[in-house]
């Protein structure tokens, strides 16, 4: 679909009613807005990554009449601070921020709604947090498995072969053996000579495979070829962060909890020619959660 036809077809521009920064601990603070009907349905928007952060266009995939939307920035995300944090970055701080702020927003229960990575976060607090979950909408389903991993650094080559070898041509010869280990090394060195192409390259390669006709999202724009701005390094620090650390998760973890969260309305909502997070997830989650309503 084209992009500006999809946008027409969503809520109009919305400001935020409410805006916040939440302190974590010693070092995270986290941003946070409301928008839409204070009084309405509690919704809380999960973005993607890990490490894109929120946009104004996200408050636009609700009804602002019916519900309260609620969106933050993740830790070391769009207005969150420190921008591009990764120690005390996990899977567990980001849920235990998510009830963090329920609690300080006096939120007893809310709909939980995420894509990609942000359908991860949302299952996984919704098997620790049934009791606060009105029911879950996900789109591009992500489980944080190995094989997931696995197939965003070398699978979708099979498809996008021009765009994963200029990926992996980025780094020498004898690296290309281990893709994530090179690319993380150089996104946190401190040297901006060093992080600077290293996120341009992770950012141009899963633009690439992301969208039917590619393009360049506003975190991964660049200044000549090799200086992105600050939120595209944040982007593929925290990316290769989580995916260096299996997200945080047990492999098969969401699977395995399936039943703890399984008599919650939810609604699937999937791209079959999704590259990034394929559509055989999505049909695996589908089986194991038989009342989930899939919409391919």
């Amino acid at each position: 679909m084209d992009a500006s036809h999809g946008r027409q077809n969503l809520y109009p521009d919305l400001s935020p009613y409410d805006t916040g920064c939440l302190g974590l601990d010693g070092l995270h603070k986290m941003y946070w807005e409301q928008g839409g009907n204070p009084c309405g349905i509690p919704v809380v928007f999960l973005h993607g990554g890990p490490g894109a952060g929120i946009q104004p266009l996200h408050r636009r995939f609700f009804d602002p009449a019916r519900y309260r939307i609620v969106a933050f920035d993740q830790r070391g995300c769009g207005r969150s601070r420190p921008l591009g944090e990764l120690h005390d970055n996990t899977t567990d701080d980001l849920i235990a921020d998510m009830e963090r702020l329920r609690e300080h927003l006096g939120v007893d229960r809310w709909l939980v709604f995420g894509g990609s990575w942000g359908s991860t976060l949302g299952l996984v607090y919704a098997s620790r947090f049934p009791d606060r979950c009105l029911g879950l909408i996900l789109r591009g389903v992500f489980l944080g498995s190995k094989a997931e991993i696995d197939w965003f650094l070398n699978g979708m080559g099979t498809v996008f072969p021009d765009a994963w070898r200029r990926f992996a041509e980025f780094l020498p010869e004898d690296e290309r053996g281990d893709l994530l280990s090179a690319y993380f090394m150089r996104l946190t060195n401190p040297n901006p000579a060093i992080h600077g192409p290293a996120a341009v390259s992770w950012c141009v390669y899963e633009n690439s495979c992301s969208h039917l006709l590619p393009r360049m999202p506003g975190a991964a724009r660049v200044k000549g070829a090799r200086h992105p701005n600050p939120a595209a390094i944040a982007l593929a620090r925290i990316e290769a962060h989580y995916m260096k650390n299996d997200c945080f998760l047990p492999d098969g973890h969401i699977m395995d909890a399936v039943g703890r969260f399984r008599h919650l309305p939810a609604t699937i909502v999937q791209g079959r020619y999704d590259m990034v997070c394929p559509v055989v997830t999505a049909d695996a989650l589908s089986r194991a959660w038989p009342e989930a309503d899939l919409r391919i």
